[in-house]
Order: C-alpha cells, then sequence, then structure tokens
C-alpha cells in the first residue's frame, strides 16, 4: 500500500516506532497528527521529535475547548462514570482524535488512518468504531496490533532504530493524560494485590503530604454545565485546570479500579481525577435539589447506560444522541451553586442552592414555620399501604394455585 497515513501520535513508545515500522512495512507516507487535550505541556518538542523519526509531516491540534465543551461537559450533565468508578477521562477523548483524524485524511489527501493502540485494549475499539462511522471508505492499520511485539520488544526495537522513547524495562508504565484525568497502566501495576507505588502519581502529590487545613470552594452551574468558580464566571479549560490544581493537592481524584474492558478481560486501571471527582460529586448534589424523585431514579438508569456507550466506542450512534437529548431535557432546570470542602483526599458536598429548588423550609422544617399538614399522613398511609395490604390478605397462608387454600390432592 502507498500513499499517505494520518497517524494518531501521542510521542509514547508505542506511535514512536509506529511510525519508523509504517514507512518500512507499508511504504506511506506518515502525516502525524497530535491532538491537545490538555495532555502536554510543550507540544513543539513532541512535533520535533515525530520528524526526526520519520514523519513526512507533523501537525498539533489545538481541541482543548471541543474536547471540554462538546465531550467532557456533556457527559458531566450526564452523571457518566464507568462502573462506578471511572469517569471516562481517556474514553472521551478517543471520539474527538477519530473525528480529527478523519478530518486531516480529508485535507491531506490520506486513503489510511493509523493509531498505536494494542490488540488488548479498549482504545482500539473507540477510535476505530469512530473512523468507521464518519469514514467508512477509509483503511485503518493498526501496528501495535500487527507487529505482535512485547512491550520489551518494543522498547528494543526503538533502542535498534534509535527512536527516542520516555519509556524503559525499570519504568515501563503507559500513562494517558488530558484535562478530564490521568490514566496509568502496565509494569507493577498489573499485579492488583500490589499497592500503587508513589512514583506513578503526577497530579494527586499531596495525597501523601496533605494541607493541614481545609479549603472551600464554591462552584456555579447553569443548565447542569459548571460555569463559575468562586463566584466569578470562568471557562470550561481553565476551570479544570484549575480545579485539578486545587482538588490535586489534597490528594482528591485517585482511583484504583478493576474494570472489565470491552474485548472481554478484567484489568486494573488507576486514575487521576481531581476535577472530574469534585465536579461530578458537586452536579450530583445540585440534581438532587433541583430534580424530582422520578427524574433521578430514570437518570441513574440514563447515567449508567451512556457511560457504558462512551466506554465501549458508541458515542457516534443514534442510541447516544437519543441518550443526550433526555439529559439536555433534564438539565433544564439543574441552575446554581455548589459549595465542597476539599480536605485529606476527600471532596465533601456542604451547601447548595438554586433558585428552581425543589427544596421548601416550610415543608421540611420541624420548627416554626412548619405548614406540612400531618393530619393529611394517616389517610395517604392508608392509600399507600392499601395494595401490599390487600395482597397479604389474600394471599397469606394458602397453597399456590388453591383457590380455597385447601391441603393437596390426596392429603388428609
Amino acid at each position: 500500500m502507498s500513499g499517505k497515513v494520518v497517524l494518531a501520535y501521542s510521542g509514547g513508545l508505542d506511535t514512536s516506532v509506529a511510525i519508523k515500522w509504517l514507512a518500512q512495512e507499508y511504504g506511506m507516507e506518515v502525516v502525524a497528527v497530535t491532538v491537545d487535550v490538555g495532555n502536554e505541556r510543550d507540544f513543539s518538542v513532541i512535533r520535533e521529535k515525530a520528524l526526526k523519526v520519520g514523519a513526512e509531516k507533523a501537525l498539533v491540534i489545538d481541541a482543548k475547548y471541543r474536547f471540554v465543551n462538546d465531550f467532557v461537559f456533556t457527559a458531566l450533565k450526564a452523571d457518566a462514570v464507568y462502573q462506578g468508578q471511572y469517569p471516562l477521562a481517556t474514553a472521551l477523548s478517543r471520539p474527538l482524535i477519530a473525528s480529527i483524524l478523519v478530518e486531516v485524511a480529508a485535507q491531506e489527501g490520506a486513503r489510511a488512518v493509523a493509531h498505536g493502540c494494542t490488540g488488548k485494549g479498549n482504545d482500539q475499539v473507540r477510535i476505530e468504531v469512530g473512523v468507521n462511522a464518519l469514514a467508512p471508505d477509509l483503511t485503518i492499520i493498526a501496528p501495535a496490533r500487527e507487529w505482535n511485539m512485547t512491550r520489551e520488544q518494543t522498547i528494543k526495537y526503538a533502542q535498534q532504530h534509535g527512536i527516542p522513547v520516555p519509556v524503559t524495562v525499570k519504568s515501563p508504565y503507559s500513562i494517558d493524560e488530558n484535562l478530564w484525568g490521568r490514566s496509568i497502566e502496565c509494569g507493577v501495576l498489573e499485579d492488583p494485590w500490589v499497592e500503587p507505588p508513589d512514583d506513578i502519581w503526577g497530579w494527586t502529590k499531596g495525597g501523601s503530604k496533605p494541607p493541614s487545613i481545609p479549603e472551600y470552594i464554591e462552584i456555579g452551574f447553569y443548565q447542569g454545565l459548571p460555569v463559575a468558580l468562586d463566584g466569578k464566571e470562568i471557562g470550561g479549560v481553565d476551570l479544570l485546570l484549575k480545579l485539578n490544581e486545587l482538588a490535586g493537592k489534597h490528594g482528591i481524584g485517585r482511583i484504583d479500579h478493576v474494570e472489565d474492558r470491552r474485548v472481554g478481560i478484567k484489568s486494573r486501571e488507576i486514575y487521576e481525577a481531581p476535577a472530574a471527582t469534585v465536579l461530578l460529586r458537586a452536579h450530583q448534589a445540585l440534581e438532587s435539589l433541583c430534580l424530582s424523585r422520578e427524574q433521578l431514579r430514570f437518570k441513574r438508569g440514563v447515567s449508567g447506560e451512556y457511560a457504558d456507550l462512551v466506554y465501549d466506542g458508541l458515542w457516534f450512534t443514534a442510541h447516544r444522541e437519543n441518550l443526550s437529548a433526555y439529559v439536555e431535557s433534564a438539565e433544564r432546570f439543574v441552575t446554581g451553586t455548589v459549595k465542597v470542602k476539599l480536605f485529606r483526599s476527600s471532596v465533601t458536598v456542604v451547601g447548595r442552592k438554586s433558585p428552581f429548588s425543589l427544596y421548601d423550609y416550610g415543608l421540611a422544617t420541624y420548627d416554626q414555620g412548619d405548614n406540612f399538614d400531618q393530619s393529611a399522613s394517616a389517610g395517604f398511609i392508608h392509600i399507600w399501604g392499601l395494595p401490599s395490604r390487600t395482597q397479604t390478605q389474600a394471599q397469606t397462608g394458602r397453597k399456590e394455585g388453591s383457590p380455597t387454600g385447601a391441603k393437596k390432592r390426596g392429603g388428609k
């Protein structure tokens, strides 16, 4: 195969080796595309590295605002957390990366796209399903899946070809970062019995020596979206950067999770998600104030389904859009402010208020000002308990299938 291939390039081990491998095995010109979702500080180094390794062209695309506004905050409004623990940081970036690969391929006249995902991970599914949904005519190449090298062999290949990589056999961690979270895997972390060593943590260093006094912050929401911090309006990207710093220094957001991958295996995953942890907790607290009992119950099911779709790479589906339509409708009145306390690796909601609050002090208080008609409770309880009372009276003590409650045939 000849022509151009657009490679999703992170600057890490697999994608750096992939540049050289694609040129050797496929004879293709590699256009390296690095997507900025808040995962690096100096992208000029990444770009130069791609060119040095052998890419014909290297592009860096700033997609932070698109990532936060179109993906992260959309999932936040849905309260999307996979298996109750993972806030989907990496998973949310993959459909965005897939769409950018398709866009660049069209601009460059490329007939193929490539990624550095292995055959055991979730990201291969997310990127390829996304690309296929948006541009089914594009060929997809997965070098790390084809070359079938172990981690050690891949490192050796890089060393033989003079490819600089930030990974060694002694420190083999695979790390993925964006504004919504940081994922760490491989090495000793593959043993679920081993406690994560201190050197893996990057954003929550304060966890070992946290501040000695709590810190209080107020987060303002408008229709489910976080828009203010301590009374001042703030953009989404800046808010995540600030909360990652504030919550991170208190050691908030560490997650050690044995999860079920889409490919059918269980995997031990380590995450750091300070901002995500704070915002999800605050958002849910505000929802408890503004949504009815029935809305909250139904939305829990929507949240779980939504998280599964994102995790499984099904962002570009009608089902996900249908769920988003419900979420948008439910979030219309989720507006207000939540006060949280950051202290000793925990985030605690200590206050919430909203102009659309369903909390009525006159109904809730037991003190003066109580306007709840307690005399109505007896009648309510009588009607509410009618179905269970009727069933108990009609069926208790009777044998199954016997309309009279008589003993089975043949009994004395």
